[in-house]
């Protein structure tokens, strides 16, 4: 790839790449015509078939011989856009290398719209025009020439509503010329966050942490795990990085795992810069996320909060990548191109030679193991800010102690949640079940209601009336009989969601006030922030919710936790089942009393002596880990081993099955590689489509994706319906 500053347009025959967002192992070529300027990493816009597509030039052979009658001309060049640098270019083609995918469909992830490559129309304003003055000064006039009176521009409307007067009267003064018409910017750049504003006392570990992350800043790559017990102030460490790099005039990248933390997360940044930064994720308006995208590229945005997609903005001169909760799955993408968002972070930074620090209460099994090597620097926060002990937990076995019959909550929980809302403080019940019940069957033909699209179970939403697959969205309503056998009020809910543990508490302490969160419940992500400050300001004494409530809140009067089933992710054949239940439940659990202490989380189990469990109830993250690393060592699992999924999909099940044996049936022979499947997938059927995996193990310093390369080259292709799609590094195993 050629990069320099020489500008081509188009004088001599110039033939150009240019990465187009369709699933083709390779860059289109296209000719320059005269008059157009491009360069490597000029975004343009050029014919594809029928249709014209927004691209980025990749590569330029200047003097080449160009045939008329083959190459098509770039229609555009957006030049109110700079070009992307090169170091985006070429984290882009490593990211399309690693995991295998078309590198026009990663570039596609940088080219979010073309609203975002066009300024924005400038807005009409009115000014006042220097030495013009009116005869006639009436009262609604003067409140009018007082604010403008600093001769800034105003748009009519906002000066109208400012003065509390008519359109009608800014039109009076415009046609007595003591206003004259303007252009406005649409969007003014937004306010800067100021780095040198107090920001809170750090404790003797913080400031050790922080020393570390500011002598970093401006000095290169370097990653960074700041491995904190939660509520140890993690936030506010890796906040006086983000200080330190706007003080040198960088960009800041901050990935939060899910929009439901933006809200708070923002309330925090501003208390501490006196400026909001920019936000970037689905919830965010199209024409506010074609700001955020233009003013990164111009290094107007200074800081930037987003999803994991925000690591593909076109920033101008990013200095910091912070990744918060890091060992959320949530950064993982499945869709389209498959990657980690934490790992490609710690890649973009090498490449563009700037420090990332990663942040977690329970990091990753990779990132202990990467801090373990020292290939990270390992930042210890090992008490909370606040001077508060961690909660104590306590078991429930409910072999023994479990609830009667048709109750989901022990009743030493019970008596808990009791004295915890008599006392004023909050508690919070965790059950990651969606809905009122996982499965609804009829107890007299044993009918079970089931996904027609999915091989999954329809859940029961009893709020709304309505059973609903949670894979592909179908829904339908509760019927009043069983479509089976006809019988009526003989269909019953099998197992809790949080809506039926949400009707015990009802029941058992009605006079307490109860909140629901969850994902999917009606609302969306603006439900769920007022409802995250409903909590913060005390407006509810016990809450329920899903893994949603588990990722970073500060709830200062949260004063117990209760797990409904500590075993619940346990159940899963998955070789991250363990590592993940230990997260889950150590964030959830250390929601409690971080601010005053005294806090306590109870765990109904059925299998108290589980190495996980038993590790959650001694507080003894150490060992789990050790375990944990031994375990995957043994195995060969990563990192200590590469992993690949190669997963299969088709409308006929048999032709699925056949097109994966094919597959699989063409692998290169390896002494290395080991070769699992294909097996039936265990969600076997999505959305209509049947499922088919397979898995490649390696040893970690095997170039897997040479395999992987060599491998498809002399499979089978997909036809008809048939897909393929290949997962480097999967972290689902469904």
């Amino acid at each position: 790839m050629l990069f320099d500053d020489e500008i081509l347009d188009g004088s001599l025959p110039v033939t150009v790449s240019v990465l187009v967002p369709v699933a083709v192992a390779d860059a289109y070529s296209y000719r320059v015509p005269a008059g157009l300027h491009v360069r490597p990493g000029s975004i343009v816009r050029v014919p594809l078939g029928p249709r014209e597509v927004i691209g980025v030039v990749r590569d330029i052979e200047e003097g080449a011989e160009v045939s008329r009658s083959k190459l098509k001309d770039i229609l555009h060049v957006y030049g109110d856009v700079p070009p992307l640098k090169p170091d985006l270019m070429q984290f882009l083609d490593w990211v399309a290398n690693w995991t295998l995918s078309p590198p026009g469909m990663v570039a596609r992830m940088v080219l979010r719209s073309e609203e975002a490559l066009e300024p924005e129309a400038p807005l009409p304003g009115v000014r006042k025009v220097k030495g013009v003055e009116i005869e006639r000064v009436t009262k609604a006039r003067a409140r009018v020439l007082e604010l403008v009176e600093d001769g800034f521009a105003w748009t009519k409307s906002g000066l109208a509503g400012a003065a509390g007067v008519s359109p009608s009267v800014v039109d009076g003064l415009i046609s007595h010329g003591v206003l004259e018409v303007v252009s406005m910017p649409a969007s003014p750049p937004p306010p800067a966050p100021e780095p040198d504003r107090e920001g809170p006392s750090l404790t003797p570990a913080q400031g050790e942490a922080v020393a570390k992350l500011r002598a970093a800043i401006g000095k290169g790559f370097s990653v960074f795990l700041i491995d904190g017990v939660t509520g140890s102030g993690k936030t506010e460490v890796y906040f006086e990085a983000v200080a330190e790099a706007i003080r040198q005039d960088k960009q800041v990248l901050l990935l939060l795992p899910e929009i439901s933390l933006t809200s708070q997360f923002i309330d925090r940044f501003e208390a501490r810069f006196g400026a909001r930064p920019a936000e970037w994720h689905s919830d965010v308006p199209p024409k506010k996320r074609a700001r955020v995208w233009r003013g990164t590229a111009s290094g107007d945005v200074k800081v930037v909060v987003g999803a994991r997609s925000a690591l593909f903005l076109p920033f101008k001169d990013l200095g910091l990548i912070v990744v918060d909760e890091e060992h959320d799955t949530a950064y993982k993408q499945e869709d389209r191109v498959s990657y980690n968002a934490r790992d490609m972070a710690v890649v973009r930074g090498k490449i563009s030679s700037f420090p990332v620090a990663l942040a977690s209460a329970t990091p990753s099994v990779e990132s202990q193991v990467n801090a373990s090597a020292g290939r990270y620097t390992r930042l210890e926060l090992p008490e909370r800010a606040s001077g508060a002990a961690l909660p104590e937990i306590i078991p429930i076995d409910m072999r023994t102690e479990g609830p009667e019959r048709g109750r989901w909550l022990a009743p030493k929980l019970v008596e808990a949640l009791a004295e915890t809302v008599a006392d004023g403080a909050q508690a919070l019940l965790f059950l990651n079940r969606r809905g009122y019940a996982p499965l609804t069957l009829c107890r007299t033909c044993g009918h079970r209601f089931h996904c027609p699209n999915c091989s999954t179970w329809l859940v029961e939403h009893r709020f709304r009336g309505r059973l609903q697959c949670h894979h592909c969205g179908y829904s339908e309503p509760v019927p009043s009989a069983c479509p089976s056998c006809g019988n009526a009020e003989t269909l019953v809910a099998c197992g809790p969601g949080v809506e039926r543990i949400a009707e015990e508490i009802a029941d058992i302490l009605p006079d307490a006030h109860t909140l629901v969160l969850s994902s999917d419940l009606p609302g969306g992500p603006d439900r769920l922030r007022r409802e995250m400050k409903v909590i913060a300001e005390g407006g509810a004494d016990i809450v329920i919710g899903t893994q949603l409530v588990a990722k970073g809140h500060n709830f200062p009067l949260m004063r117990l936790v209760g797990v409904v089933d500590a075993d619940l992710g346990l159940a899963h054949g998955d070789p991250r089942a363990g590592e993940r239940s230990f997260q889950i439940i150590s964030q959830v659990t250390g929601r409690a009393g971080r601010i005053a202490g005294q806090g306590r989380g109870f765990l109904q189990t059925y299998a108290p002596e589980h190495p996980v469990i038993k590790a959650l109830l001694a507080n003894d993250r150490d060992a789990f880990y050790k375990s944990e690393i031994e375990a995957r060592r043994a195995a060969g699992l990563p990192p200590f081993g590469r992993l690949a999924a190669l997963i299969f999909s088709g409308t006929d099940r048999n032709q699925t099955a056949d097109f994966a044996r094919a597959v699989v049936r063409s692998a290169p022979h390896d002494q290395s590689v080991t070769l699992l499947g294909p097996a039936e997938a265990a969600l076997a059927l999505v959305r209509g489509r049947h499922r088919f995996r397979a898995l490649v193990m390696a040893p970690r310093a095997f170039d897997l994706q040479a395999y992987l390369r060599q491998w498809l080259k002399a499979a089978p292709k997909p036809r008809a319906s048939l897909r393929l799609q290949v997962d480097v590094d999967p972290q689902s195993f469904l």
